[in-house]
């Protein structure tokens, strides 16, 4: 984290100087939007269905020292609980 604080300052800096002198114009873009399918953030599971159809899928759920199970999802995110038990999420191959 340290690491990439300092490259983005330097980066920013960088392109502030260079701005200055009328070279280029770079700006730091914010956090990439939410991936498709499953991801976590430091506290919370979740499962981003990404379409343009509408439809709804069912995903497979895997929970530490519990049954897995199975969930239909709709477009958009899912929240799926704690990033503590829940270990990841999968399209089965099939809409609901």
């Amino acid at each position: 984290m340290r690491i990439r604080r300092k490259v983005l300052g330097a980066l920013g800096s960088a392109a502030l100087a260079l701005t200055s002198f009328g070279v280029v114009t770079v700006s730091a873009s914010p956090a990439a939007a939410d991936p498709c399918g499953f991801y976590e953030t430091s506290s919370d599971a979740y499962y981003q269905h990404c379409t343009s159809d509408g439809s709804r899928v069912v995903i497979q759920v895997r929970v530490a020292l519990a049954p897995d199970y199975e969930r239909c999802v709709a477009p958009g995110t899912t929240w799926l609980g704690s990033a503590d038990k829940i270990q990841g999420a999968h399209y089965v191959g099939r809409t609901c």
